[in-house]
C-alpha cells in the first residue's frame, strides 16, 4: 500500500510539471478550426506573458498583448493590447485548461482558443526582463522602472520585447522572434517588429553575462548602433503598487 502510494503521488508531481506554462506557445486552433491567415506566438515567464501576431506568409505585424498571469486565481491584468484603446486594470478570467502534456485550451471573447507548445526549452536567460541601464558617451545609465518601461520575454527559444506605458495603455513598439543563448553569445533572430517590416529576418549577434542577478548586453541594435544595456530580473526591478 506504501509503494503505490508513493507511486501515486510520484505520478502526480510528474503530471504538474508537464503542465507548466513556461516556455512558448503558438495558437493553432480557434472554436474547433485551425487557425490560418495570422500566426500567433504567446510567451509565459515569471508570472507575466507577452503575444505577438504576425502574418503567416509575411513580415505583417498583426498586435501584441501581455500582462500579469496570476496562475492561482486564473487570472490575468493586461498592461497592453494594440488592439484596444487603452486595456482594463481590472483581473480578467484566463482559465487555463490542458488538454494533454503540450497544449492547452482557454476561453477569451467569448472564443474557445487551443495553444500548442513550441518549447519549454530553459536557460540562464528564461524570464522577463526589464530595461534598467543604459550606456550613453560612454557612461552607463540607471533607469528606474516607472510606468513607462521596455520589458523582454525570454521563454521556450523565443523572444518578445514590449515597450509600453501601463498607466496610460500607450503601446510604444515591439519585436520578437526566436532566439539562441549560450557561452556568453545572445543572438536573436526578428520574424516580427511593430515599427519596420524591414528589419524582419535580420539576426543580431550580442555578447552577454549574468551578473549579480542582471543581465549584461552588448553589441549592435537594429540599426546598427553600438549598445550596452542592463536588464533585471521584472518582478525585482518593478511592482504594481
Amino acid at each position: 500500500m506504501k509503494s503505490i502510494l508513493l507511486l501515486f503521488v510520484l505520478v502526480i508531481n510528474l503530471n504538474i510539471q508537464a503542465q507548466s506554462l513556461q516556455g512558448s506557445w503558438k495558437l493553432t486552433a480557434e472554436n474547433g478550426k485551425a487557425v490560418t491567415g495570422k500566426e500567433v506566438i504567446r510567451i509565459y515567464a515569471d508570472s507575466y506573458f507577452t503575444e505577438g501576431a504576425k502574418g503567416p506568409d509575411s513580415n505583417e505585424f498583426l498586435w501584441a498583448r501581455g500582462g500579469e498571469y496570476h496562475k492561482k486565481e486564473d487570472q490575468v491584468r493586461i498592461d497592453f493590447d494594440t488592439r484596444q484603446e487603452k486595456p482594463s486594470a481590472e483581473l480578467i478570467a484566463h482559465k487555463i485548461e490542458f488538454e494533454e502534456e503540450n497544449s492547452f485550451s482557454i476561453e477569451q471573447d467569448e472564443t474557445i482558443q487551443k495553444w500548442t507548445r513550441v518549447s519549454g526549452n530553459k536557460n540562464e536567460l528564461s524570464g522577463n526582463w526589464v530595461i534598467t541601464g543604459r550606456e550613453r558617451n560612454g557612461e552607463m545609465n540607471q533607469m528606474k522602472p516607472g510606468d513607462r518601461r521596455t520589458i523582454k520575454m525570454l521563454g521556450g527559444d523565443r523572444f518578445q520585447w514590449v515597450a509600453f506605458n501601463s498607466a496610460t495603455g500607450e503601446f510604444f513598439g515591439t519585436g520578437g522572434g526566436t532566439y539562441i543563448a549560450k557561452d556568453g553569445k545572445y543572438i536573436e533572430n526578428i520574424e516580427f517588429f511593430s515599427r519596420d517590416a524591414s528589419r524582419v529576418g535580420a539576426s543580431l549577434d550580442f555578447t552577454y553575462k549574468v551578473e549579480n542577478g542582471n543581465w549584461i548586453h552588448s553589441g549592435k541594435s537594429s540599426k546598427g548602433d553600438p549598445i550596452k544595456e542592463i536588464w533585471s530580473p521584472y518582478a525585482k526591478a518593478y511592482s504594481r503598487n
